[in-house]
């Protein structure tokens, strides 16, 4: 399937509802999260580690850190290139990569400690909403890493419906959690491109394929979101690629590269486009 599982590392990220309290702990995370997409690991690290010592019971800090480190996994192997989720023949060939054993260590421990966290808490207020954030959020990393990484796309598509079905559990609790929107619109937008006879048979399986609502969901996070709002532009800059847009795509990567000048990966795929 083309662009099965794109970056399906932080999924189903959603942001808090911004109260007074929320509003602390979603700057504070925010900060961790634009020093993962500056490809600052290390400061991204720092904070999410702060926070998990500061806050222990809550799942969002250790299941961050993990985000980070598959950031930094995605950047060492030159995973995020927008060639190779442009090019359908490109993406089915790719070769299975790699994996760093030490990293690969501490982003299963992260995640082994959010999931056990969230699980505990889920387990006797089944409502939670930060608790539900860190499951989906859990769910799209292992998903990411078995389909980009390992190149295991079955798996990845099972994290994906997983992922997708907590992000639209959270938006029924609160539908102002914009960055759950991206969760829903990656898995419509990216198994859209199929073809009618494939989508019909993912749609059996429970799996949702509008591309043009997955379109559209992406915007909203892309607008409104927090922590995913430079992914959501991402994404649509490699959908505004896919469908020739090359002005949509290089006034998004613009503003990337603007955002997070650390970040050489938006300045190259920027100079693609240069005339």
């Amino acid at each position: 399937m083309p662009l099965a599982l794109l970056l399906a590392c932080v999924l189903a990220v959603t942001a808090p509802a911004m109260g007074a309290d929320s509003a602390v702990s979603a700057a504070a995370l925010e900060s961790g999260y634009h020093e993962m997409y500056n490809l600052d690991f290390d400061g991204a690290h720092t904070v999410f580690q702060l926070w998990e010592a500061s806050h222990p019971d809550d799942a969002l800090g250790p299941v961050s850190n993990a985000a980070a480190y598959l950031f930094a996994e995605f950047n060492r192997l030159h995973i995020l290139q927008t060639e190779l989720f442009t090019d359908d023949e490109r993406f089915a060939t790719r070769r299975k990569q790699v994996p760093d054993p030490q990293t690969r260590e501490a982003f299963d421990r992260e995640l082994a400690r959010g999931e056990e966290i969230a699980g505990r808490i889920l387990s006797t207020s089944p409502q939670d909403t930060n608790a539900l954030f860190a499951r989906s959020m859990a769910s799209g990393l292992r998903g990411s890493y078995a389909a980009m990484i390992e190149k295991r796309n079955l798996a990845g598509l099972s994290y994906m419906k997983a992922g997708r079905a907590l992000a639209q559990k959270l938006l029924a609790l609160d539908p102002f959690y914009y960055d759950a929107y991206l969760g829903v619109g990656l898995e419509n937008y990216l198994l859209g491109l199929n073809s009618a006879p494939v989508r019909w048979f993912l749609r059996l399986g429970g799996a949702e394929t509008n591309k043009d609502d997955g379109i559209a969901k992406l915007r909203i996070t892309a607008e409104k979101g927090h922590y995913l709002a430079p992914y959501a532009r991402l994404l649509l800059a490699v959908a505004a690629l896919r469908d020739h847009d090359r002005e949509t795509a290089r006034r998004l990567l613009a503003g990337l590269a603007e955002e997070f000048p650390q970040n050489q990966l938006y300045r190259n795929e920027l100079a693609r486009l240069r005339p």
